[in-house]
């Protein structure tokens, strides 16, 4: 154990405190409930303007009727023993690989019971308030008892790490980005400070780590990457303990590798090898990158944002990962300057300056236009899982470092203010340890005598202006079409029998809004369709991704009807391919909802199959005698 600290004391003496501690008592206090508490109104009330309102979607909304899909399938699969790595219920007579897509069974299971007693809706917007208070109060703890002494500043710092504008836009629309309350205790693990119990932590590791593959694997790998620079740096500010350390540390995640590949041996192999996989993405991911200038702009998710600026700076709304506004980066700098002496807030601005690179892309741009400058991006380009991560994103691994950096500031200025004419000693464990790496921390043990309240006036004060332009607002909702009492209220049943799908027009494929997505998940999977909206292979012996079911030709002529609102020329051969199409769907009607260009493709069903009728606010069309 280091030699202990010593802090100013009246008359210039120093007086020595207790050596830092890895962790605080786990006593829950009044004021730990009212934070969380507080972190779970706020995502209330982001989530405001969908609650009750089931025409409305959040603005991505083709993601969101498909993570309410997902919530529904983990239900039937609790439910019904189903497989929970792949199902039929879309992308008839295939199927979907749901361990190759974002299954989010990790939420959806324990949402089991708000799925079947409130509907996919409710337990969406469960997920997204769990995804970020959870996120939020998981920083928290792991501040409170880690790394710093103060309640208040370890509140600020988790309000920072589950709020930032980029958790906002990542939570109306990809829970898998969103959900990131595990990050803490994985890192509590890793870095832990003790050399003892390596594998009773080690085992821990492996389980959260096969948990988290159940939440999101994406969030996994920039985790491993962010805590893989974050060892090296502090190893190179901190020799000493990264010599104690070391050893524990790789017995831990030794044991934890064994623990996780154990669980998932299987689950990976059905998602790399088993029915439905696929290689590689259906889009360029090295198209989603930021605008260099982001990092100064305002999210439009926020007091100060609008819906222009954004749109220029980030490649959609779902991926406004930076914007952290003047004000915050500048406080970042200070506050780097202000403690550079303690290795982990090295190593955290290595590892935050490093994804903002990252997510800068293949070629730097600066307001819409490229400079020329090759991005860090490119060393990516052979790594792999990596060089199929969306750049954006590496942004993201910025948000809990600059969460830290600001609950490190606030301590320590919370520390300077003085109790009857002294400073405030600081706070045992409060001077070093990065998620208890080091129990002594270079040049973080002593704090000065005179600066005072002022300093903890004007540093709150500067906190303050940072953060209040970030302030989040709810998140925008755009109107989506019913689901067709014909679906909603059971009338199909009377068409479909056992072993034949229900066809909705247009059996979408590919990247469009996906009706059979919708109406699936509303009806808690209760039948079968072709089409959906995941990411499968491009043909049964093509393993390349593609959005959607691969083409059909019937399914692309009823999209192009919908895209363009032009009623095609049919012609016989037509007509006899979409009997071929049917019958490999396995028909046995066809149901058509709201569309906004919805004649222009009923004429073509019309054209195709005969006639349809309405029924219960939808138009059908019974093709049993043309399928046999």
């Amino acid at each position: 154990m280091a030699a202990p600290a010593a802090v100013g004391a009246p008359g210039g003496r120093r007086q020595p405190v207790a050596p830092p501690v890895a962790a605080r008592p786990r006593r829950v206090r009044g004021v730990d409930v009212a934070v969380v508490a507080g972190y779970l109104g706020l995502a209330v009330l982001l989530t405001s303007r969908q609650w009750g309102r089931p025409d409305r979607l959040f603005h991505q909304d083709n993601d969101q009727m498909l993570f309410e899909w997902m919530l529904a399938r983990a239900a039937r699969a609790v439910t019904a023993g189903e497989n929970p790595l792949h199902s039929a219920a879309l992308n008839a007579p295939d199927g979907v690989n749901l361990m190759a897509n974002t299954s989010v069974l990790g939420l959806g299971v324990p949402l089991t019971p708000v799925t079947l007693l409130f509907g996919t809706q409710a337990a969406f917007l469960v997920a997204v308030v769990v995804s970020l208070a959870g996120t939020a109060t998981a920083w928290y703890v792991l501040l409170a008892r880690r790394l710093v002494g103060s309640r208040v500043a370890a509140a600020v710092g988790g309000l920072v790490c589950g709020f930032a504008p980029g958790m906002v836009a990542q939570a109306g629309a990809h829970l898998h980005m969103a959900a990131q309350f595990l990050a803490p205790p994985i890192l509590a693990l890793v870095f832990r400070p003790g050399t003892d119990r390596v594998r009773r932590h080690g085992v821990a590791l492996g389980l959260l780590v096969a948990y988290q593959v159940f939440v999101g694997e994406e969030l996994l790998v920039f985790l491993a990457l962010a805590a893989g620079v974050f060892a090296v740096a502090y190893a190179l500010a901190d020799r000493a303990a990264a010599r104690r350390l070391t050893p524990a540390l790789l017995g831990r995640l030794g044991v934890g590798a064994l623990v996780a590949g154990a669980l998932l041996a299987y689950p990976l192999w059905f998602q790399f090898l088993g029915p439905g996989h696929y290689q590689g993405m259906p889009f360029h991911a090295r198209g989603f990158q930021l605008d260099a200038a982001s990092f100064t702009a305002s999210a439009r998710q926020t007091v100060l944002g609008d819906g222009y600026v954004p749109g220029l700076l980030s490649p959609n709304p779902t991926e406004e990962n930076s914007f952290f506004g003047p004000g915050l980066l500048v406080l970042a700098v200070v506050v780097v300057a202000w403690l550079w002496r303690r290795p982990l807030v090295r190593a955290l601005a290595a590892v935050g300056l490093l994804a903002a690179l990252l997510s800068l892309g293949d070629t730097v741009r600066v307001d819409g236009a490229s400079t020329g400058l090759p991005g860090p991006y490119r060393l990516l380009a052979g790594v792999p899982l990596l060089d199929l991560v969306v750049p954006a994103r590496f942004a993201l691994i910025c948000v809990p470092v600059l969460g830290v950096l600001v609950a490190l500031s606030l301590d320590r200025a919370l520390a300077l203010a003085p109790v009857g004419g002294g400073a405030v000693p600081a706070v045992p464990g409060s001077g070093g340890g990065a998620v208890g790496l080091s129990g002594t921390g270079s040049g973080g043990g002593a704090v000065a005598d005179r600066p005072g309240a002022s300093v903890r006036l004007l540093w709150g004060g500067a906190v303050a202006a940072a953060l209040l332009p970030l302030a989040p607002t709810p998140i925008r909702t755009v109107p989506t079409w019913p689901v067709p009492a014909f679906v909603a209220d059971g009338g199909w049943r009377a068409y479909v029998p056992p072993g034949r799908t229900l066809v909705p027009v247009p059996p979408v494929t590919g990247a469009g809004v996906s009706p059979a997505t919708f109406w699936s998940a509303r009806t808690g999977l209760a039948f079968t369709a072709p089409g959906g909206y995941f990411i499968g292979p491009s043909a049964a012996a093509d393993p390349t991704a593609h959005w959607g079911a691969p083409d059909r030709p019937t399914a692309a002529l009823l999209r192009r009807a919908a895209e363009t609102g032009e009623t095609p020329v049919v012609t016989d051969a037509d007509r006899r391919q979409a009997v071929a199409d049917l019958r490999h769907w396995r028909a046995a009607v066809l149901v058509q909802g709201g569309l906004h260009r919805g004649e222009a493709v009923r004429r073509t069903v019309d054209a195709l199959v005969g006639p349809g009728r309405q029924v219960d606010g939808a138009w059908v069309w019974d093709v049993r005698p043309l399928v046999g």
